[in-house]
């Protein structure tokens, strides 16, 4: 197809992980039906720049500026919303910021809008219960509720929006105190910290092609949540393929949440609150992100079976579970 002829998807956070491999994705389908605007506060940053010599159209705009959004978003066919917690560790900000970008896309008449979004755990563990601490006063887990809590911008404002629960990414091993350590005598064998419950994960790489099948998928998945994930692993799981990956051996301990919360660095009492909601209600964290729906036809992604059927949440709409496969060799980033 003529780029010409190619209806735009506007990507919020090009150059990051989810963002950026969504433009990657949409480039990456020569033939396909849409063009990338990759939208960034810093167009002459070194990822705008290679972004631009993939083909991409850069723009900039500021999330925290509605003006700016609204224009980045004038005349695309699809905007990819999604924010960055961990940038300023508030969920308010997170809150401003997804306003911000439905507001720009209701008033650029976008046609499918696909938000990157959490669960709101406040719907499993209320402020009320002190099994949990609350955090920045009316929180469990920041990094989630905030997006969570965000999601009814879209709706309220009727846009034609794909909700997008997504996983753990490998790459966060590299943070977060998450990586193999060695005992505190520098000894090996290194280990890994983590809960009991391990997780669903994968490379934010796989996001990025799944957010473009919901986009090629279209008017199906408006109005619909999907959880996707790469594999579900164990801790002992994910210490043997770390040990695969790197030759050595890694050992994995058993973090409790209350312990993970005093580590002290930063977002440490988010992170194990996070630990806790998916240790405490691993069947539905699980569940939702089960059974396996193929939502992408893009050449190099994983191929997974269709969707079984769906779970719910407390007092949310039905979920569209999605795996996509793990590769056959796990490998850490930049290994």
């Amino acid at each position: 197809m003529a780029q010409q002829q190619k209806k735009i998807i506007a990507v919020v956070g090009a150059t990051g992980a989810q963002g950026g491999a969504l433009v990657r994705a949409i480039l990456a389908d020569k033939s396909g039906p849409f063009a990338a605007r990759a939208i960034t506060r810093h167009v002459d940053s070194d990822k705008a720049k290679a972004l631009a010599a993939l083909g991409a159209e850069v723009v900039a705009a500021d999330l925290d500026d509605q003006a700016s959004v609204e224009r980045a978003f004038a005349g695309a066919y699809g905007a990819f919303c999604v924010t960055n917690f961990w940038e300023h560790f508030s969920a308010e900000k997170e809150m401003t910021q997804a306003e911000h970008m439905a507001r720009a896309a209701k008033a650029g008449g976008v046609e499918h809008v696909v938000w990157s979004t959490l669960e709101d755990t406040r719907k499993w563990v209320p402020l009320s219960d002190d099994r949990m601490p609350t955090l920045q006063g009316k929180y469990k887990v920041p990094h989630f509720d905030g997006k969570g809590a965000a999601d009814h911008f879209f709706r309220d404002l009727g846009l034609p929006t794909t909700f997008l629960l997504t996983a753990f990414y490998w790459d966060n091993f590299i943070y977060f105190g998450a990586g193999p350590q060695r005992g505190p005598d520098g000894s090996s064998p290194w280990s890994t910290r983590w809960t009991r419950s391990g997780c669903r994960a994968w490379p934010p790489e796989d996001i990025g092609k799944c957010a473009y099948g919901v986009f090629k998928r279209g008017k199906e998945l408006i109005g619909k949540t999907v959880a996707i994930a790469g594999e579900h692993l164990t801790g002992e799981q994910m210490a043997s393929k770390m040990s695969s990956a790197l030759g050595k051996e890694i050992r994995y301990t058993n973090v409790p949440p209350e312990v993970y919360r005093a580590f002290g660095f930063p977002g440490a009492d988010d992170l194990g609150n996070m630990f806790q909601f998916k240790r405490d209600f691993n069947d539905y964290f699980v569940g939702v992100r089960e059974h396996c729906l193929c939502p992408h036809a893009q050449p190099g992604a994983a191929v997974a079976r269709p969707v079984a059927g769906t779970a719910q949440g407390p007092d949310s709409d039905p979920v569209i579970p999605a795996l996509v496969t793990a590769p056959a060799t796990w490998r850490l980033p930049g290994r």
